[in-house]
Order: structure tokens, then sequence, then C-alpha cells
């Protein structure tokens, strides 16, 4: 064989052997699968929160439209968000999720591997209740007393955190693993002595059969409840560039949000899921955090702790066998590129270092 064969021979070699090493990397993937929280209204599935929102701009379908690739959302109920958003990430049925922190850290402990990709967009409030003729004015009222609380679910850090400054912990109560509707059942016949829940809470104190003895409402961030983008660890390694998109998208639709006019829509999307009108605005009236930051999507050093803190509650509560690594869950370059993109660079004040 010639010199100039030889030489030909050894680099198409060199290059195979290079390619081999390369991980296989698709150019784009054919769809892009969004789970998120939906309820049927009318006899129509509609989405609730940012997902909502993200549907509405239509700006994420068109982009992934541009370069023929089809958007999916897949829908989840709200009374069992947790399980039903970590089965469809453990089934590879999904790529990016919108829901919260807790169940993100027990997916991640589970060996389901996913990045939070945009924070913020949700912050709302926890409430703690009694049955309408309780005594109880405290949780120190309810020591070994039967509390309904849904396991896994974002509010039980919150849950946490109130025991935990009364320096109680579950171990002082009876806790009843019940579902919201369940939950809610049990503490207005008495069946419970205690419920720990959300804005449901205000229709259960209309109803007279409960009533609210604590809530989050004059606490930081760190209480309320995160729900948020995360997205697969597979996704976003092999498509940071349509992670990208999908980020934007969201902050796109957080910024929109954050807007005291819009919060009409927001209002309504939240009704989609059967929570009164009335009941939304009274859990957003007198919170110490604003609308505005309900939003942001800052990486800041108040989410890093939060997330150090539910890693740490999962574990003690004997929700996850060890803690994971909470660094190793964030993936802050697609918001911050975004926020770049967008304009949005001083839109919100961040607490700290966000890189």
């Amino acid at each position: 064989m010639s010199l100039f064969g030889n030489l030909c021979r050894i680099l198409g070699l060199g290059l195979l052997a290079c390619m081999l090493a390369l991980p296989a990397v698709a150019a784009q993937p054919a769809v892009v699968r969004i789970i998120g929280i939906a309820g049927v209204q009318n006899g129509k599935l509609l989405y609730t929160g940012t997902p909502a929102v993200v549907q509405k701009q239509g700006w994420l379908e068109s982009e992934l439209g541009k370069r023929h690739i089809r958007l999916e959302w897949v829908s989840v109920s709200s009374a069992s968000v947790a399980s039903q958003v970590n089965e469809a990430l453990a089934k590879k049925a999904g790529d990016f999720a919108a829901y919260g922190d807790l169940p993100s850290i027990i997916a991640n402990a589970s060996g389901i591997s996913t990045k939070l990709i945009v924070p913020g967009g949700s912050l709302a409030n926890t409430y703690l209740m009694v049955p309408w003729n309780s005594t109880a004015k405290s949780i120190r009222d309810l020591k070994g007393k039967r509390i309904a609380l849904h396991r896994g679910r974002p509010w039980e850090y919150g849950f946490g955190k109130l025991l935990a400054q009364n320096g109680l912990a579950n171990r002082d109560f009876r806790i009843l693993n019940l579902n919201p509707q369940a939950g809610a059942a049990a503490v207005s016949t008495g069946s419970a002595d205690a419920y720990f829940t959300t804005s449901n809470a205000y229709t259960l104190q209309d109803k007279k059969v409960a009533r609210i003895i604590w809530s989050s409402k004059g606490e930081s961030a760190d209480w309320k409840m995160h729900a948020e983008l995360w997205g697969t660890t597979d996704f976003v390694k092999r498509y940071p560039e349509i992670t990208q998109l999908v980020a934007t998208a969201f902050i796109r639709a957080a910024y929109w949000s954050s807007h005291p006019e819009h919060l009409d829509t927001y209002i309504e999307y939240a009704g989609r899921l059967g929570t009164r009108g009335v009941d939304t605005r009274r859990e957003i009236e007198g919170n110490k955090i604003s609308w505005k930051d309900r939003w942001s999507p800052l990486f800041d050093a108040e989410l890093r702790k939060h997330y150090a803190g539910v890693n740490q509650y999962a574990a003690g509560a004997g929700l996850i066998a060890r803690p994971v690594d909470v660094n190793a869950l964030f993936a802050p370059q697609f918001a911050e590129r975004a926020l770049d993109e967008l304009n949005l660079r001083s839109y919100w004040i961040t607490s700290g270092d966000a890189r």
C-alpha cells in the first residue's frame, strides 16, 4: 500500500476511534415531553400554573416547531402529583416536570437523576387546621394527637420546620398519611385531630368544619412550597440547546405571571383544579414575600439553603435512605442565559451568589 494509502488508513482509524469514544448524542429529539398538573373542566383537560402560561404564550411550541420538534404535555392529577411524576420519570415518560422540591429530592435519592432548571413559580403557603370545635391553639397543643399529612408532598417540609421551631418531631404525633381529599374528610369528621394542608384550608374554614390555627404566610421563602422546573439529567446533557428553549419559555412565563395585572388569569388557571377564586386570593394576600418575588428564577443563596434543608429533612424523616448531593442537582446556566437573552438580569434581585 502506498504511503498516502497508509496515511489515510491511519487517519481513518483515528477518526473512527474518536467517534467511538464520544457519547452518542442526537442532533435533536423528535419530541419534548413536559409533565404538569392538569384538571378536567367542562370535559377538557386543562393545565394549571406555569405550564398553562407556557401553553397560552405558544412561544415554546413555535420555537420547537421551527426545528421540527413536537411539544407534548403529560398530565398528572393534583391528588398524587409526587408519585405520578416520579413514576413517569422512572419510566422515561417525560423529559421535564413542573413539580415540587421534596418529591424531587426523593426521586434523586431513588436513582432518578434530574436537574433543577428553573426555580420559582409557586412559594404557596401551608396551613395547620383542627376540627371546628377543637380547643387546640398551636402545634404544641397537639402533641400525641393524630395529624393528617400527605407524606412526600412539598408541604411536608413546612410541617417539619414547624415542628422543629417548637422543639417537636414526627415521633411526637400519630401521623396519618392521607392525600388532601382524605385528610380534609378526616379533620372534618374528627377522625384526625389536625390536618396540615394547602389553600383548601379556606374552604374547610368557610364550611365551619375546621379552622386554621397556623399558616406560613409570615415566614420566609424557605417555609413555602417550591414547585419548579426539573429536567432529566440524560435529556439535559444530550440536548442542551433544546433544554435552553424550555428554560427560556418558563422564565418568559414567570415574568408574565409576576405582573399584578395578570393575577386574574393566574386565579382562573388555579380554578382548573377546583380551587375557588376567593381562596386563591386569600392565599396570596398578606404574604411576607411579594407577588413578583414568588416568581423569581434565581439560583441564589436562599434557594440553595432551602434545598439543603429539604434534603436534610427527607433523610431525617426516613423519606430517603441517605442525603443526596444537593449541589449536583442545580443547573443554573440555563436560567442565567435566559435572563440575559430576555434582558431580565436586573428584574429580580438575588439574595446571594447565583453561581
